[in-house]
C-alpha cells in the first residue's frame, strides 16, 4: 500500500555534490520520520539523516556540516543535499519511512536503494 522509490544516486569525484530524493505514496495518514541510512561492504548499517514530522533533524557525526536534509510535505519527498562529499561516502544509500497507517499502527518502508560513489 506504500510505496517509497529514491533517486539520485551516481558516481561523483571527492569535493563533489550529490542530491538524493525520495517519495512516499499509497494509503498515507502520517509521516512520523523519514530519511536515509547507508551501508558499505563490511560495514554496519549506519543512520545518516533524518527528519521527523515535527522538522527535527538528525545526523550522524560523520556528516553533520555537510549534508542537509529536507522535506516537501505536499509532495511526501524529503531530500539529502550532500555536499563535501569523500570517499568514506560510498554506500548504497536506502531510504526509509516510519508511517503511521490509519489503524494508528506504525511501520517501516524502505526504498529500493541507490548507490553513491565517490571517487578519490
Amino acid at each position: 500500500q506504500v510505496q517509497l522509490v529514491e533517486s539520485g544516486g551516481g558516481l561523483v569525484q571527492t569535493g563533489g555534490s550529490l542530491r538524493l530524493s525520495c517519495t512516499a505514496s499509497g494509503s498515507i495518514f502520517r509521516i512520523n520520520a523519514m530519511g536515509w541510512f547507508r551501508q558499505a561492504p563490511g560495514k554496519q548499517r549506519e543512520l545518516v539523516a533524518a527528519i521527523t514530522s515535527g522538522g527535527s533533524t538528525n545526523y550522524a557525526d560523520s556528516v553533520k556540516g555537510r549534508f542537509t536534509i529536507s522535506r516537501d510535505n505536499a509532495k511526501n519527498t524529503v531530500y539529502l543535499q550532500m555536499n563535501s562529499l569523500k570517499p568514506e561516502d560510498t554506500a548504497v544509500y536506502d531510504c526509509y519511512a516510519d508511517i503511521r497507517s490509519s489503524g494508528f499502527q506504525d511501520y517501516i518502508y524502505w526504498g529500493q536503494g541507490t548507490q553513491v560513489t565517490v571517487s578519490s
